[in-house]
């Protein structure tokens, strides 16, 4: 495995080593786009499939990395929770599901992805342009201290506002994955919401600010660092924050075939009556329970209270 699930989510890593404990022994390699990667080694494993995710296509494509494996018998598999989640993830299940020769269980996760994602699109498709609240939001806000702020295109957690009955904000400014924003046209615009997403990066970055939300995390710990957040300049005046409309999400949902579960929440925050039947926490739950290997705990969304 690559070593980015330590580097970048060391909650998870430490929930997963704690229920397989010899996941410590197995060989880390460096990510399949870096150039640490080493195709020997690869081999040297017996490998039998690389899988890699489709954002690092071309740079992969680029290396050799696809050609040289191909050549000793190696096939290389791209899955995409990242790039189109809402598009990509049933067929990426579904494709691992045929690797590793569980095609049911894959199917039966699809079922469920598909039910979740139907929970909130069956409504948020139906909306009204005016009923639809304009949402800033930031990526990875307070990972670096110095830099305010990135946000997103139509992309990634953009889709997801979309998906739950916003708009969002970055998809005026950017066409594709998202940007720095200038803040001065933030204050301009004042949206009626302010999304951030956060997660543990203490081991990737440890003098940052952001909302280490997690399975490690607890609620009081989350809203002293969110409140911390919106203590920035400029931040203090948007009418999203003085009417405590801000939440804080778990950035590795950006990537991960469990994005529902935020999208879900999100709808929840923005239209609460129009899913006062919904709970995103029991969905996780049951998303544990049915599917994942260990249990629900932490934090992986609040609200400013």
């Amino acid at each position: 495995i690559g070593d980015d699930l330590p580097k970048f989510d060391p909650d998870t890593w430490h929930k997963y080593l704690a229920r397989f404990p010899e996941a410590k022994d197995v060989p880390m390699i460096g990510a399949a786009a870096s150039s640490d990667f080493s195709v020997e080694k690869a081999l040297e494993l017996g490998v039998d499939v690389l899988v890699v995710t489709l954002g690092f296509y071309d740079k992969i494509s680029e290396s050799g990395i696809i050609d040289t494996l191909e050549k000793a018998g190696v096939p290389t598999v791209f899955v995409d929770f990242r790039e189109r989640p809402t598009q990509n993830t049933v067929p990426s299940i579904l494709l691992l599901g045929r690797i590793f020769g569980k095609e049911a269980a894959a199917q039966d996760f699809a079922d469920f992805y598909m039910a979740q994602m139907r929970r909130v699109y069956n409504v948020t498709t139906r909306l009204k342009q005016d009923e639809r609240p304009l949402v800033f939001a930031e990526q990875a806000a307070g990972l670096d201290p110095a830099v305010c702020c990135r946000s997103f295109g139509n992309f990634n957690f953009g889709e997801f506002i979309s998906e739950a009955g916003g708009f969002n904000w970055g998809s005026k400014f950017f066409s594709g994955a998202g940007g720095v924003i200038n803040p001065e046209q933030l204050i301009v615009d004042d949206p009626a919401y302010v999304m951030v997403t956060g997660a543990n990066w203490s081991n990737s970055n440890p003098g940052n600010i952001a909302v280490w939300l997690g399975y490690e995390m607890t609620e009081e710990k989350a809203q002293e660092q969110l409140k911390g957040l919106m203590q920035r300049p400029g931040f203090p005046e948007l009418t999203a924050v003085k009417n405590n409309n801000v939440m804080a999400v778990y950035h590795q949902f950006y990537q991960s075939p469990y994005h529902f579960v935020a999208v879900q929440a999100l709808a929840k925050w923005l239209h609460p009556e129009k899913f006062a039947d919904l709970d995103p926490h029991a969905t996780f739950k049951e998303l544990h329970e049915r599917f994942l290997p260990i249990d629900v705990s932490g934090v992986f969304w609040t609200s400013l209270k």
